[in-house]
């Protein structure tokens, strides 16, 4: 089985997928667990590995099942005390999303590694499963726009604070207006002050995502499928107008796809064949784990 992990600022996504039988290299179909944690920067390796060994055992999962981990952080203080849990409790070395790794997408940015490994992750996704051109909207710490041609070229992006941000600078600089949930209220016209932040929140930040996705296809063309994935994604996607598929799961997909990737350039290389890759402009296109979002 594949453990992939998806580290934010935020929150932590973790999933397993369970083999395909008889395929080699090693291919990877149902994701059979998931599960979304608090992302904590001071907590030490033995700390991570308990929790993970809890996660597994809340779903009968045994531990030496797992036979791959590949992760996309954003969060590089962690990456080292992650690298150690995989290798002290699963006896493997864990594959990140890092320059150097095969992700089958040119990025066509002035600098390839500020792009988040998320985002990549993302890309890579969307792309095999919808095809481009297409956008994803990423709802996490921050939310982030990412543009896929039709030729599956990342193309560039957008980056805005999230909305639980944005509710968190208005909360801390206004002494009497109360923390409020958010959630989609059933009316924009409000009659109390909770309903009023409410209402706000929601159909402001939906202007702001419908407002750059709008202006996103004058400048590219209005045939784009626009996908919705983050903490958020469902709230979000329900009001939008160009919104029309909602994957809450999208990175842990690209996460399986681009670990299978490199576990086929791996055998390649490793069996001495010549590796088609120098030919291919796409192997050399990669994601450094940037500190962007969640």
């Amino acid at each position: 089985m594949l453990l992939v992990l998806d580290v934010g600022n935020t929150n932590t996504v973790l999933g397993v997928f369970e083999p395909k039988p008889g395929e080699t290299p090693a291919k990877h179909g149902r994701l059979i667990a998931h599960w979304r944690v608090t992302t904590i920067k001071a907590q030490t390796v033995d700390e991570y590995g308990v929790l993970f060994r809890n996660l597994f055992a809340m779903n009968g999962l045994e531990v030496a099942s797992i036979k791959g981990i590949v992760i996309s952080s954003v969060v590089p203080p962690l990456d080292s005390t992650l690298r150690e849990v995989c290798e002290r409790y699963f006896r493997i070395k864990p594959l990140f999303i890092e320059p150097g790794v095969k992700t089958g997408m040119p990025v066509h940015y002035e600098n390839p590694a500020e792009v988040g490994a998320d985002r990549i992750v993302n890309s890579v996704a969307a792309f095999e499963k919808y095809g481009g051109p297409c956008i994803v909207v990423d709802f996490g710490t921050a939310t982030t726009f990412d543009v896929i041609s039709a030729k599956g070229e990342y193309m560039g992006g957008v980056i805005t604070p999230g909305i639980s941000i944005s509710a968190g600078a208005l909360f801390s600089r206004t002494a009497r207006l109360p923390r409020v949930d958010i959630r989609k209220p059933t009316r924009v016209l409000a009659t109390n002050t909770v309903n009023s932040v409410q209402s706000g929140l929601y159909y402001g930040y939906l202007g702001l995502i419908d407002g750059i996705l709008g202006r996103l296809m004058e400048e590219l063309g209005r045939d784009m499928t626009v996908i919705a994935t983050g903490g958020l994604a469902s709230l979000m996607g329900s009001g939008s107008k160009y919104i029309r598929e909602v994957d809450d799961l999208l990175t842990l997909e690209g996460l399986r796809i681009i670990y299978e990737r490199n576990q086929v350039h791996a055998r390649r290389y490793n069996g001495r064949a010549h590796d088609t890759s120098a030919k291919d402009p796409r192997a050399h296109n990669t994601a450094s784990a940037a500190p962007k979002r969640d």
